[in-house]
């Protein structure tokens, strides 16, 4: 499913679990699976919290997909995310009534969803991890190739020229600098998020 717009892809999940089709709801969980509990964790502040919301969520929409399916299936992810946003704040509302929280008016209220926002949350997320790290470099040229090449993803030949550098010289000039970049990254929590979001737009080069 790679490369296909997410509208297509969701349509195709909704339309196959409809049918039965059991891997489809595997597919569908492993993809928005990430994006929610990140989502619902950073709600709620509470883990256990969170995972108890993004199991019961996976649980409600399955049912719906199963049954009727949705009016609307290219929205699998809005409705995905809308579902967790009313079990989150029906929570949020019962901990109220019992006094464990601040008044209902003060619930957070996530913005409307979009397609596509459970994927997009993640990698701005890790996106934003990455140039915080970059910037505590201390060379300016590791930090501008760094950012260039696999933030940016600019083309080598052109960061070469600007910087000055021959091929084999970009080369060397770039793996000192992840180096350095995994030596900072070891010493800072949210190591695999970070590390994912490095080595996913672009392949170091030989």
């Amino acid at each position: 499913m790679a490369g296909r717009p997410e509208e297509e892809v969701a349509a195709e999940l909704v339309r196959r679990i409809l049918a039965g089709d059991t891997a489809a709801e595997g597919e569908m969980v492993e993809r928005y699976s990430r994006g929610l509990l990140f989502m619902l964790r950073k709600r709620a502040g509470d883990p256990a919290l969170a995972d108890d919301l993004h199991q019961e969520t996976f649980r409600i929409v399955l049912l719906r997909l199963r049954g009727e399916g949705l009016g609307q299936p290219e929205r699998l992810s809005a409705f995905i995310l809308q579902t967790a946003k009313n079990l989150f704040l029906g929570d949020w509302r019962k901990r109220t009534r019992r006094g464990e929280g601040a008044g209902v008016e003060e619930a957070p209220d996530p913005a409307d969803p979009a397609p596509g926002q459970l994927d997009r949350v993640v990698r701005d997320e890790e996106a934003g991890m990455v140039r915080r790290l970059i910037g505590e470099l201390d060379t300016d040229r590791d930090r501008q190739i760094l950012l260039r090449f696999y933030v940016a993803e600019e083309e080598k030949e052109r960061i070469c020229a600007d910087l000055g550098l021959s091929s084999l010289h970009f080369n060397r000039v770039l793996f000192r600098a992840r180096e350095r970049f995994k030596k900072l990254l070891g010493e800072m929590t949210g190591r695999d998020a970070a590390v994912s979001s490095l080595r996913g737009g672009r392949a170091a080069p030989g």
